[in-house]
């Protein structure tokens, strides 16, 4: 049976990321995957080119149910860590908005750049790998030592395995094409961990069919808007951009409030987030002779407002009419609707459009430094994790920081344990 120091189940970002650090630091590290692909979510993200961190990154850029958790990883390993590797690497980068960095050339740069950090650190790889079963038992060092240390043993496609450490970085739910499947939410209810029941995230939101069927025909059209969800304590909005689809919303605005969106709650859209509508409206009545929907697409898309005034009968007005022969309190209401309107989500596009996975390892039963879980020698990273990011690099630079959080902790337990031995 072969033996290592740690196995890291996933050949993801925070996977691969982890092991490179761990072999670095002396651990001999196996990396599997069932996957044959490696690291086929970086591949595929930021249109090919991998959004791979925000310099922005903060603890208040994360949501799940302990939101401070996340802080303690974030701060030892920053954007600008990741950003110093990949100089190393000579990979060429730049930011595209709101402090996202992408590769100029191609996300490959960046599996490149992991696949070769991991070679510096000898890590081992088997792809495709599948693991059948996983055994946990408590090892003595010596027939007579006083100390032990943890076994895990695998069964895999492969032949069995042991290691001392077994770190799970097998990611969520979303994109099911690519591979994604719920073996790290299995492994910790084997070991009897809690799971924060997993929900699709940074994902299109979808209508009723007859609801929608006013503006199917604006799919395509993108506007920037401010798009809030809950109250008080809960609200949370975002200034993005919006697009419209054939079954509903999506865009940036909408995959950042779905994270926060609440089955049976409804979303608020600001369509003109410039503001001061209703005045503008008022100050042409005086001087224009034009249809309202001409005079409307100064601020919205012209396809919208043709779309919403011919909406003007449903709420008791008619706005399909020269603007000076409407009434200031109908123009008023045009503004007000446009500014506040809300809808209510029947669901979402699902994980097979999105980009992560909300919810998964309860964060409870996880340290904040190392990663490790109450079941001594078990290590959660990544998306498996509840820590959701927004969008906009924050989920990569979350696999990167917990990553590295873990192999320092494989690391410094390691040390401790040969210091007793």
């Amino acid at each position: 049976m072969e033996k290592y120091d740690v196995v890291v189940l996933g050949a993801g970002a925070a996977g691969l990321f982890c092991a490179s650090v761990a072999g670095q630091l002396g651990l001999k590290v196996l990396v599997i995957d069932h996957s044959e692909k490696v690291a086929e979510k970086i591949r595929i993200s930021g249109g090919g080119r991998c959004n791979f961190t925000n310099l922005d990154t903060g603890p208040a850029n994360f949501l799940g149910n302990n939101p401070h958790f996340c802080r303690s990883a974030l701060s030892r390993y920053t954007p600008r860590d990741f950003v110093a590797l990949m100089q190393r690497h000579q990979i060429a980068f730049h930011e595209k908005h709101k402090g996202q960095l992408f590769c100029d050339r191609s996300a490959e740069d960046i599996i490149e750049m992991l696949l070769a950090e991991c070679g510096a650190g000898g890590v081992t790889r088997w792809q495709p790998c599948s693991v059948k079963s996983i055994h946990y038992a408590v090892e003595p060092t010596a027939p007579s030592a006083p100390t032990s240390y943890d076994s895990y043993t695998l069964a895999t496609d492969r032949g069995p395995v042991a290691c001392e450490a077994l770190v799970v970085a097998t990611g969520g739910l979303s994109i099911p094409k690519i591979g994604a499947t719920d073996m790290g939410y299995r492994i910790a209810r084997q070991f009897d961990l809690p799971v924060v029941e997993p929900r699709p995230a940074l994902v299109p939101l979808t209508f009723d069919a007859d609801a929608w069927a006013p503006f199917a025909d604006l799919s395509g059209l993108s506007l920037p808007v401010v798009i809030e969800t809950g109250s008080k304590k809960t609200r949370m909005a975002f200034t993005e951009d919006l697009l419209l689809t054939h079954r509903g919303l999506s865009g940036p605005a909408v995959l950042q409030i779905s994270s926060y969106w609440q089955p049976g709650t409804p979303i608020r859209l600001n369509l003109t987030p410039q503001g001061h509508l209703s005045e503008r409206l008022t100050q042409a009545k005086a001087t224009s002779r034009k249809l309202i929907a001409n005079e409307l697409a100064s601020w919205v898309p012209a396809r919208l407002a043709d779309t919403w005034t011919a909406l003007g009968p449903a709420c008791g007005h008619n706005w399909q009419r020269p603007i000076h022969e409407a009434t200031d309190k109908s123009l008023a209401a045009l503004a007000d609707r446009l500014a506040s309107w809300e809808l209510t989500p029947t669901g979402s596009e699902g994980y097979r459009k999105a980009e992560v996975t909300a919810g998964g390892v309860d964060t409870k039963a996880l340290s904040s430094q190392t990663m490790e879980s109450r079941q001594s020698g078990l290590y959660f990273i990544g998306e498996v994790v509840d820590v959701t990011g927004w969008l906009g690099g924050y989920n990569f630079q979350w696999a990167w920081a917990s990553g590295f959080a873990c192999a320092q902790g494989l690391a410094a337990k390691r040390q401790i344990r040969a210091s007793a031995a």
